[in-house]
């Protein structure tokens, strides 16, 4: 497909250009015969068919100056869909390749905003939107028709009782969808464009401008969505499902650059399970692991959103919380151990989590947070287990 755009825009801008010389040689001409009826002019005074002749070579330069500002512009165009076209598949990252594709589609004519939208089957559908909120792309009303069969495109218009248009003259006002394809022409998605303000009806060149895009973005999305998918599985501890160790490590020393950077604070929590030995010494390590998978599913209960939590290795956890103090951490290993202590596991009885927490100094690197944390996690062993200790300033 890249292939077949580079081929359009040579195409493009060889007839542009073929259009641009022959323009060019027609002014030539057109300069010279203005030339030679002004020497005319002047050799026989003001004749009316040297005036007609004059008249009519002004009006066709005016009206080749035009066709020249208006090939020019055709080719500005071109060559800036071309140039969009052919760069939606020069990333891997899916977020890229949706922004490139949303930018692509919000510049066709007459567009005001654009959405993809990408099902999913453990949850809700991937909404990527330019020009209108998440809420709103997935109010959208976009199916195929009732029989079950394979619609080209699904055309949407609205119709708002005039108080309401008097109220927002801006209310979208129609759409046009089409499917995504992936590589194997199987629809992984749909790609629809709107329009606000003014009622209108999307011509058969608007249709075939967003059946080339979504031609060119289908193969495109679909591989994205596998490199991140692949990279997730690679980022996740197969035991737990939560992030792994190198996940852990990578994250930490991004968000201790990114906290630095912008004078930002992060917390850390460390923690492990008291005498988690003694309970696989007891269950065996088949019921050991269904401990640990059971205390994974009670981590991911209580950390918020934007926290990062990790397997660090063994019964050794993290939970890395980005904007936050070192009271969110006690904040956060007290709700850890309530959620460990409210019930017993399957395979043993109540859990206790001793845990050492950290917030990142001015001095600290993500080497040495992490040590900070993870020697508070020693002391609160030493300490007696079942209790979190503040990391000092120098571990």
């Amino acid at each position: 497909m890249c292939a077949a755009v580079a081929l359009f825009d040579s195409a493009t801008w060889i007839a542009v250009g073929s259009a641009i010389g022959a323009t060019l040689l027609a002014l030539v001409l057109c300069i010279v015969l203005v030339a030679f009826l002004l020497r005319m002019r002047r050799a026989e005074g003001s004749a009316p068919d040297v005036e007609r002749l004059l008249h009519e070579a002004n009006a066709r330069f005016e009206e080749m100056i035009t066709d020249l500002g208006r090939a020019l512009e055709r080719a500005r165009e071109e060559g800036e869909r071309s140039r969009q076209l052919s760069g939606i598949g020069a990333s891997i990252d899916l977020d890229a390749v949706l922004a490139r594709v949303l930018e692509s589609a919000g510049s066709l004519p007459g567009v005001d905003a654009a959405t993809i939208v990408l099902p999913r089957r453990d949850e809700g559908p991937l909404i990527a939107t330019l020009g209108m909120s998440a809420e709103e792309a997935a109010r959208q009303p976009i199916s195929g028709p009732p029989d079950g069969r394979r619609a080209r495109a699904v055309g949407i218009v609205y119709r708002y009782a005039p108080e309401q248009l008097e109220e927002n003259g801006e209310l979208i006002r129609g759409g046009l969808a089409v499917p995504l394809r992936g590589g194997e022409a199987e629809v992984i998605g749909t790609l629809a464009v709107f329009w606000r303000g003014a009622d209108r009806e999307a011509g058969e060149d608007e249709l075939e401008a967003l059946e080339e895009l979504a031609a060119v973005s289908g193969p495109a999305i679909e591989n994205a969505k596998r490199f991140r998918e692949a990279r997730q599985l690679a980022d996740l501890d197969a035991l737990t499902n939560l992030h792994n160790r190198r996940y852990f490590h990578e994250t930490l020393a991004r968000e201790a650059a990114r906290a630095h950077r912008y004078d930002r604070r992060l917390a850390l929590v460390v923690f492990d399970i008291d005498d988690f030995k003694a309970i696989n010494d007891r269950v065996g390590h088949l019921a050991g692991d269904a401990v640990l998978a059971e205390l994974a599913e009670r981590v991911q209960s209580v950390v918020r959103s934007a926290d990062v939590a990790c397997r660090v290795g063994g019964d050794e956890f993290a939970v890395i919380l980005p904007e936050s103090t070192l009271a969110d951490a006690e904040q956060l290993y007290r709700r850890l151990q309530f959620a460990v202590a409210a019930r017993p596991t399957a395979s043993a009885d109540l859990l206790h989590l001793s845990a050492g927490i950290a917030e990142l100094h001015a001095e600290d690197d993500a080497v040495s947070f992490f040590e900070r944390a993870d020697h508070a996690l020693y002391r609160a062993k030493e300490a007696g287990k079942g209790q979190a200790v503040t990391a000092n300033n120098r571990g």
